[in-house]
């Protein structure tokens, strides 16, 4: 099977794992954003491949992938550096607008931080008013609240199933672009 099928093939069968996932840790916040970010994770390195319009390049990088091994691209020295999260994020932000916020507070959840404790501090007030305002923007625009400008952690988390499909609805979208060979172009 040829590299990339595998990889979309990957991706594909990730973003099904995902979804049993949610669907049983309804009652388990942290893990619901958890696991939004492993979606979220997976969308960027696709969103990041399809930034690139060398084929071989494209091609190198899920190889790297398939084999066990990080993503690393040359520098103008002539030498390979890691590709890194924040790379992707980054990119993925300027072609979607919201991966970054949503990126940052699942990171929060994903290492033990203080946002674990939600059920005595919500951990949308720990972020800065204007993470909030992102979160609150993106929330009301794709998913129809929550109205509250200071919701509860408990509000938030009926978002989250909704969320996740946002997420891997376009996840699914960049898979068959990465099938059907396309570049998406910064806007």
């Amino acid at each position: 099977m040829e590299d990339v099928k595998k990889f979309c093939e990957l991706l594909r069968k990730r973003s099904a794992e995902h979804a049993k996932a949610m669907q049983r840790v309804n009652d388990l916040p942290s893990m619901m954003v958890s696991i939004l970010r492993q979606e979220l994770d997976s969308m960027i390195r696709a969103i990041y491949l399809l930034s690139i319009s060398d084929f071989d390049e494209r091609k190198r990088l899920i190889k790297q992938t398939l084999d066990g091994k990080r993503w690393t691209e040359l520098t103008r020295n002539g030498k390979f550096k890691t590709i890194t999260d924040r790379d992707m994020v980054e990119l993925s932000n300027e072609l979607q607008g919201w991966t970054l916020s949503v990126y940052k507070f699942g990171c929060s959840f994903i290492h033990l931080s203080s946002f674990h404790d939600y059920s005595t501090v919500n951990p949308f007030t720990l972020i800065d008013s204007e993470e909030q305002k992102n979160i609150l923007d993106l929330l009301r625009y794709y998913h129809g609240g929550p109205m509250n400008d200071q919701p509860s952690f408990n509000e938030l988390t009926q978002y989250f199933p909704r969320v996740f499909d946002k997420i891997a609805g376009n996840l699914e979208c960049y898979i068959k672009y990465l099938e059907n060979n396309e570049v998406l172009q910064k806007a």
